[in-house]
């Protein structure tokens, strides 16, 4: 049988008979199967007599089992009728062509093969109505599949963080409103309102809902200043401390704290005036921030922790002593990174501070991000009060005070009550080990010292030979200069 041209709407050869009239069966085959990622040849019944895979995947999909049977048992229950429709009436309802369709194939575990159809019918040469065989080809769906369902996925995430947004907003524009303190947002600079809550609209009065309002039109002169080299220092630096300002028709101070974000590349301030309760009030504020100035300041280091012992703050001789950049560097992090020869020192402060309150003179070690060392005595305070519980530490370095006397500092304490204060600061075999250094040597000093420098003498004293006795002089380091005494 031969092919029998069709008309269809799209674009045809116009002399296939001139370059396609030449092509033999196997070329035919060949340019059939490089049309298409799926070709099958059906009998007139619908069954699969032959077939042409263009990817050697389609083979592990077990697509070559599909020979001898009917195409309609080959795909799912719901792809059947499109089959049925594509073998009964393969063009387009509206008569523009080809007419594909998305069917699926069933895989065993694996998800289903997605593929696009349309059909060809051929007919015998005689021209005669009775369909002798058909053949689909099919188009792999498998990366539109998996695009499509990426941008599903996409889409529900973006729905989902739209709402969580939308929710975030609520809840955050419902706190703005309820509010008891004046907050004012600014956009830029002091003089364009964005938006105001209830309790400001109440301080500064109905005039501030006109339009072309500012903020600096209500406050005095020395106040407009003031607030302005405050959102200076605050644009320049993150931070700016809290000032003073007073309402132009007011005898009332206002405190301001002011904090600044972005939206939409443009800077935005927040504003919260906060009403002194009495006159004593300011005072006091700058009295905190005096306290802080000066705790920042601080020679010794100042490490305020949560309840587990991670760094909320800091100050610069913290940073100092364990080499870090920046505050940030520390925050987050267990103490226990710098402070203490070993876990235990910081576990058994942490419990005292649970238990007591209150931790005085603790003698531990300062370790820094690279590798210096330091003595250091801490005291610390559990606050259990207020809105967040926190532990305070004041570190202190020992250093220059564990080496003032003149002894090395290796060199151990004389006393019982000097030795027990070590347990705690070196582990027990070097507690040990140093002590019988410290006996030996002691001993030695005073045998010269009873024979005058006398080495032969000193070492029949001590019931050495002469020869462990110079081993122990140059161990120790013991009158290096004078000479061998023969006698």
């Amino acid at each position: 049988m031969s092919q029998a041209p069709q008309a269809y709407a799209g674009k045809t050869f116009e002399k296939a008979g001139q370059y396609l009239a030449h092509l033999d069966a196997q070329s035919a085959a060949e340019l059939i199967t490089a049309a298409s990622d799926v070709v099958l040849v059906l009998d007139k019944d619908g069954v699969i007599r032959d077939m042409a895979l263009a990817s050697e995947d389609m083979l592990g999909l077990g697509c070559q089992q599909w020979l001898g049977k009917a195409w309609t048992d080959t795909v799912t229950v719901e792809s059947k009728p499109k089959i049925e429709a594509l073998l009964k009436n393969p063009e387009d309802a509206s008569g523009e062509g080809l007419r594909w369709r998305h069917v699926n194939h069933p895989v065993a575990d694996k998800p289903d093969l997605a593929l696009s159809y349309s059909v060809v019918q051929l007919h015998s040469p005689q021209g005669e109505s009775d369909t002798a065989h058909a053949v689909a080809f099919g188009r792999d769906l498998r990366s539109q599949a998996a695009l499509q369902q990426r941008l599903v996925t996409a889409q529900l995430s973006m729905e989902r963080d739209y709402w969580r947004l939308r929710q975030v907003e609520t809840r955050y524009r419902l706190l703005f409103q309820m509010a008891s303190e004046p907050v004012l947002i600014l956009e830029g600079s002091i003089d364009k309102l964005e938006e105001a809550n209830p309790a400001a609209y109440e301080l500064f009065g109905e005039k501030a809902r006109a339009p072309g309002w500012n903020l600096a039109a209500s406050l005095d002169a020395a106040s407009h200043s003031a607030l302005r080299e405050m959102l200076d220092r605050l644009r320049a630096s993150g931070k700016a401390d809290p000032c003073e300002v007073r309402l132009i028709d007011g005898a009332q101070d206002l405190i301001v704290a002011a904090s600044q974000f972005r939206q939409e590349n443009t800077l935005h301030f927040l504003l919260r005036f906060t009403r002194p309760q009495d006159s004593l009030a300011p005072s006091l504020a700058r009295g905190k921030q005096r306290l802080l100035q000066v705790m920042e300041s601080a020679p010794d280091a100042l490490v305020v922790t949560d309840m587990e012992g991670r760094v909320l703050s800091a100050n610069r001789a913290f940073l100092d002593m364990g080499q870090l950049g920046t505050e940030d560097q520390a925050r987050g992090e267990v103490l226990d990174k710098w402070l203490g020869r070993t876990g235990v020192d910081f576990r058994v402060l942490l419990t005292n501070l649970r238990q007591h309150g209150t931790v005085r003179l603790f003698a531990s070690q300062m370790r820094g991000e690279y590798g210096s060392t330091s003595e250091v005595e801490i005291s610390a305070v559990a606050v259990n009060s207020g809105p967040q519980r926190c532990l305070g530490f004041t570190i202190r370095d020992m250093g220059r005070r564990l080496t003032s006397d003149g002894r090395s500092t290796k060199e151990l304490p004389r006393s019982a009550s000097q030795m027990t204060e070590l347990v705690g600061r070196l582990p027990l075999k070097d507690i040990v080990r140093e002590t019988t250094d410290l006996i030996e040597q002691l001993c030695i000093e005073a045998a010269l010292e009873l024979t005058g420098d006398n080495r032969a003498s000193a070492a029949e004293m001590l019931g050495l030979s002469r020869q462990s006795l110079y081993i122990k002089l140059r161990r120790f380091g013991i009158l290096e200069g004078v000479g061998e005494d023969t006698h």
